[in-house]
């Protein structure tokens, strides 16, 4: 059993808790709530580990996400002490600590500013949160082990006055859009950025 990501968001940001909300499959979590997001590998397993986080703490499930490779879990609750026991109880099932997860490696990021309309009719379409307009900056970042996304895009949120456009915290890798000005963008970054670099663990492969 391989543990990917494993990260607890202590205030749920207002975008970021509305992006959830239009994605998540289970039970919508609020503002000022807080989070886990825990991927494993294999995937199929993130159905014991729902099982048991359930059964012994008042955690709700958001999400629970089931692919071949990877599985995702989503925990939210306004007591931060039942997420975090959740937490603990789906470690102490692993038989892993918290130092076992990976540690996240950013893949790449990117800054595009002056952004073209055509350019963000195309993102427009494509995001569940808020929109890019004309001549707004763009940030992209993709990050691996997919989880992550999720705590990078908080913290950009709880640092800057950006807007949430998209994020995928599943998969092989995370992605993250948001959008703003350039100077707002900047700062986003530097805080998602940086939250990502202070996560211990162990090295990824590949």
């Amino acid at each position: 059993m391989q543990l990917r990501t494993f990260s607890t968001i202590d205030i749920l940001q207002p975008q970021f808790t509305g992006f959830l909300q239009t994605v998540a499959p289970g039970f919508m979590p609020l503002e000022q709530q807080a989070a886990l997001f825990v991927e494993i590998a294999p995937g199929i397993a993130i159905n014991s580990i729902t099982d048991i986080a359930l059964k012994k703490t008042q955690a709700i499930p958001g999400m629970q996400i089931v692919e071949r490779a990877f599985g995702l879990l989503e925990l939210h609750h306004f007591d931060q002490g039942q997420v975090r026991e959740a937490g603990r109880v789906i470690l102490d099932h692993l038989g892993l600590r918290e130092q076992d997860r990976l540690k996240p490696r950013i893949v790449s990021r990117e800054i595009i500013t002056g952004l073209e309309g055509y350019q963000s009719q195309l993102i427009n379409r494509m995001r569940h949160g808020n929109m890019i307009t004309e001549n707004e900056a763009l940030y992209i970042l993709e990050v691996q082990p997919a989880g992550y996304a999720a705590i990078a895009t908080n913290e950009a949120e709880k640092a800057s006055p950006i807007n949430v456009l998209e994020f995928i915290s599943f998969g092989a890798f995370g992605r993250v859009w948001l959008g703003g000005s350039e100077a707002n963008i900047h700062e986003a970054a530097r805080a998602a950025e940086r939250c990502l670099g202070e996560i211990t663990g162990k090295t990824t492969d590949g």
